[in-house]
């Protein structure tokens, strides 16, 4: 089942802060004016106090306001692209991704993984378990460039996988026996979106997806 998943958001919080800094302006707004008012009546009239520190404490305040009402439509605005933000990444569900990435999930005894190398080389590959075990090796040859490597889940023992996920790591060697570094790749269908205040990730199967890693989209429609 497709699933949306928020963890934490920022226009509620930053709705209180906003409305927490106007009614405090307000408060200490109506305590200048009243001490405003007992001093201009309790003034000396041989020596009247100077207008303009009213003049300047009352721009300050004006400005302050203006800085909160201001942070208001900036929250407004930022919730705004908060929905849309959680509406694009909606669009995600059911859909399958390309990302980069090492792991991910073995179903109906097979899991793969888009490979590139920049030279051809030989070496080993090894898939590991979620908790790090190793659980399969061989000895593999790959050419120069992107390729696809497979597992139908047997195990180096002799026996079977179970479904889950799995991640794979490639030591291969070019023909002067330098260290190849290889970049993988893996597909599969979107399950799930989490979203939280910073960020967002992409769930397929128990594979746990950074958005920022999706390098291509297809309809599966």
């Amino acid at each position: 089942m497709s699933e949306v998943a928020a963890t934490s958001s920022t226009g509620g919080a930053s709705a209180s802060k906003s409305t927490a800094a106007t009614t405090g302006l307000l408060a200490n707004y109506d305590l200048f004016l009243a001490l405003l008012t007992t001093q201009v009546t309790n003034q000396d009239p041989l020596d009247p106090l100077d207008s303009s520190e009213y003049t300047n404490q009352l721009v300050q305040y004006s400005a302050v306001e203006q800085s909160i009402q201001t942070n208001a439509h900036l929250e407004d605005l930022l919730a705004s692209f908060e929905s849309s933000r959680a509406s694009a990444y909606v669009s995600y569900l059911g859909q399958e991704v390309t990302a980069s990435g090492d792991t991910t999930m073995l179903r109906d005894d097979n899991a793969s993984w888009q490979y590139s190398v920049k030279e051809a080389a030989a070496g080993q590959v090894e898939v590991r378990n979620s908790l790090g075990a190793l659980v399969y090796r061989e000895e593999i040859s790959v050419e120069k460039g992107k390729g696809t490597w497979s597992w139908n889940g047997t195990t180096s023992g002799g026996g079977t996988a179970t479904e889950g996920a799995y991640t794979v790591s490639f030591e291969l060697y070019d023909a002067k026996g330098n260290r190849e570094t290889v970049t993988s790749q893996i597909t599969g269908v979107v399950d799930e979106v989490n979203m939280t205040e910073n960020s967002a990730t992409l769930k397929i199967g128990d594979v746990e997806v950074p958005v920022t890693s999706v390098q291509s989209v297809r309809s599966t429609g």
